[in-house]
């Protein structure tokens, strides 16, 4: 008897810019890539929510459109921000609202050099990183306000909000996943000499947390000097765990040191499965190059294979890798990293590959 076929819905928001083009690249792999597995079934439906659609309808995200999306397995996220809109106004739009409705508090970030691809670095090579990055609260809470807009005695207040709740299950998760990695290392980033309040209680949460993993080895490094740390000296880091606005900017500068924005994924993760996770390239909406058919899939492919493991689909997910380095490794490469290839090319040697 056959094994009944396993079937995922997905929601696909390609938003902005390339996220259209990287969207649609990732889905041609996904099912160049499931019909080669033949063990599992993608559904996928398209929703048009973008800046477009903000500047014709007045919202990103239309009335029971949350709802709608948590029938979903996973969302495929593109980017999202628009020359016409400021980004404030897209950001709290159409990403946050989602990422904050499904509780997504864990992005995880992985970074490492490809074959094929050069780091900036000179040991870029040490570089097999994952940051773990607070997504809930933090300063990216939404919390302060402006008062007397527009006169000289203007003020604004943007205020951290962080919970015992919120950092714990953050540093759980984070000690979990260092737990996994051949390493067992985790590093701490907050910036506690500065900011007394919120950092000192991120600082004292970790070692609280830390007890109940005596096998995973600890550091903790303020933010400044993190960013030494990942250029100089990139063998002594491993898992990462920071706040969400540290982690965030850690995250990019992870992606460039590995090579390029065009290569980094993302996944925004409710771990307990109550809500559907997220899953996105990390460089945003780039309209210089919407196009032009030379944004870079990498980023995208490494994106789906991350949602096919947390789907269940493990092997699938390594066998999209696999096509990826070997691609890569045989310097089929976008622009962003020295190479000439279109989006199609790389796209239709990485489904060959498979």
């Amino acid at each position: 008897m056959r094994p009944a076929m396993r079937e995922y819905r997905i929601a696909a928001i390609p938003g902005d810019g390339i996220g259209v083009e990287v969207i649609a690249a990732g889905l041609k792999v996904l099912d160049a890539l499931a019909a080669r597995e033949r063990g599992f079934r993608l559904t996928v439906e398209h929703f048009p929510w973008s800046s477009a659609y903000y500047l014709k309808h007045g919202c990103y995200i239309p009335e029971g459109g949350l709802e709608r999306l948590r029938r979903f397995d996973a969302i495929f996220f593109g980017a999202v921000g628009a020359p016409d809109v400021p980004d404030h106004v897209s950001l709290w739009g159409l990403r946050l609202p989602i990422c904050q409705g499904f509780d997504q508090y864990a992005n995880v970030r992985p970074a490492r050099v490809l074959p094929g691809i050069r780091s900036p670095l000179a040991n870029g090579a040490a570089i097999d990183w994952v940051i773990v990055r607070e997504n809930s609260e933090g300063e990216y809470s939404g919390s302060g306000g402006r008062a007397h807009r527009g006169l000289p005695e203007e003020v604004a207040t943007e205020t951290s909000v962080f919970t015992r709740a919120g950092v714990a299950r953050i540093h759980r998760f984070a000690f979990r996943l260092a737990q996994g990695r051949p390493r067992r290392h985790l590093t701490l980033v907050t910036k506690s000499n500065a900011q007394r309040h919120g950092m000192v209680m991120w600082d004292e949460i970790f070692y609280e947390v830390a007890k109940e993993f005596p096998d995973v080895e600890t550091q903790r490094v303020l933010v400044d000097a993190m960013t030494t740390l990942m250029v100089l000296k990139p063998q002594t880091l491993d898992t990462v765990v920071a706040t969400n606005l540290h982690a965030d900017i850690l995250s990019d500068l992870a992606a460039a040191l590995s090579g390029s924005l065009g290569i980094a994924p993302t996944a925004n993760l409710n771990p307990e499965r109550k809500f559907p996770s997220m899953f996105e390239p990390i460089h945003g909406s780039a309209f210089d190059i919407t196009g032009k058919g030379i944004a870079n899939p990498v980023a995208t492919f490494w994106t789906a294979a991350m949602m096919l493991e947390h789907l269940g689909e493990k092997e699938a997910a390594q066998r999209l890798m696999r096509a990826i380095e070997t691609v890569t490794g045989r310097r089929i490469l976008t622009p962003d990293l020295g190479g000439e290839a279109t989006t199609a090319v790389v796209t239709g040697t990485v489904c060959g590959a498979l």
